[in-house]
């Protein structure tokens, strides 16, 4: 590795990841993924060579690759071996710890990713960053909706204040979602309901389809408690036909666990539980834990279908969905395949 090759994997890098985020996502995953190696090498190069904005950078630019490929806890090493080397741009470590604790939160270690956000919230204070600042408040806000949901609200709420009359629309955005989703959990629809529609709305102007695809799934959550069923599943699709043809497992398995709901609601017990094991099983493939706001309503479709089915013959159906291979729990999920 010298420094030619390692700007150069820098470059190629920061201009594959955002296309991450479109239908062509898969194409840009693979790019990256024959270039991985290479990339990682050149990441330790510039560890070692005490470049350190350029490791955040390439890191940073990693992170939706690592989200995507299920590689978070190799994320996260990335970072840990980055954050080690003291200087650089205090705006660049205090994104890096940020994104570090994000990985961090979908493996389901609170603590520490609370830990490292709160070190980025410091520094991202310091040197006057509202994008970092608002997304390390949207971050701090997803942790405190497994306990505090009102304080979640309440990080959002500030998160969208430090942004408001600045240029930022990343922070803003990441703020838009939780506090969406924490309305959500409090009940308040209405708000959540405007929240989602609004962030879908920007997502589709920005040709940001995990925005699409992560909202819709979230809004077919809510019409579904407003007991509006159809909604709810012609959102549902809108959401599994985006995360899908963007090889999106963790978010799958996120939308199985809504269409699960919405079966649930109609009184379609054996598919709503065959939807469940196609949502274990998405999530197990992904290396991901269920965020607080999914758990919530895979908890209670659990409870209900074991209730109304009983326990074994739950167990039973479930293990049928868990068995899919993802192709076929998509056509499952959308009506156009049938149980295994």
């Amino acid at each position: 590795m010298d420094a030619q090759t390692a700007e150069s994997l820098l470059t190629f890098a920061e201009t594959a990841s955002p296309q991450l985020r479109g239908l062509q996502g898969k194409a840009a995953r693979e790019q990256l993924e024959q270039q991985y190696s290479d990339l990682l090498s050149a990441l330790d190069w510039f560890i070692a060579q005490e470049r350190i904005d350029e490791a955040f950078r390439l890191a940073n630019s990693l992170v939706p690759f690592w989200m995507a490929t299920r590689c978070l806890d190799e994320g996260v090493a990335c970072f840990d071996r980055a954050l080690e080397v003291p200087g650089g741009d205090d705006a660049r470590r205090s994104r890096a710890l940020y994104d570090a604790g994000y990985l961090i939160f979908w493996t389901g270690d609170d603590v520490r990713a609370s830990s490292l956000q709160h070190d980025a919230l410091v520094l991202a204070r310091r040197v006057n960053n509202p994008t970092v600042t608002a997304l390390v408040l949207a971050g701090l806000a997803r942790t405190a909706l497994r306990t505090d949901i009102e304080e979640a609200r309440r990080l959002c709420r500030e998160a969208l204040a430090v942004t408001g009359g600045t240029g930022d629309q990343v922070g803003r955005s990441s703020a838009m979602h939780v506090l969406a989703v924490a309305s959500q959990m409090a009940g308040d629809f209405p708000e959540a309901r405007d929240m989602m529609r609004r962030r879908m709305a920007l997502g589709r102007q920005q040709g940001d389809l995990v925005t699409v695809s992560s909202e819709a799934a979230n809004l077919s959550m809510v019409e579904r408690q407003l007991g509006n069923l159809d909604e709810a599943d012609a959102l549902a699709r809108e959401a599994m036909d985006i995360a899908y043809r963007r090889g999106d497992e963790l978010m799958t398995g996120w939308i199985m666990n809504g269409f699960a709901a919405v079966a649930r609601d109609r009184g379609e017990f054996e598919r709503a539980a065959t939807l469940i094991g196609c949502a274990d099983a998405a999530l197990e493939a992904a290396g991901g834990a269920w965020p607080p706001d999914e758990l919530v309503h895979y908890e209670q479709t659990v409870a209900t279908l074991t209730e109304k089915m009983g326990s074994e013959e739950f167990e039973r159906v479930r293990a049928a969905g868990h068995s899919m291979t993802l192709p076929e729990a998509v056509e499952f999920a959308l009506g156009t395949g049938p149980a295994q």
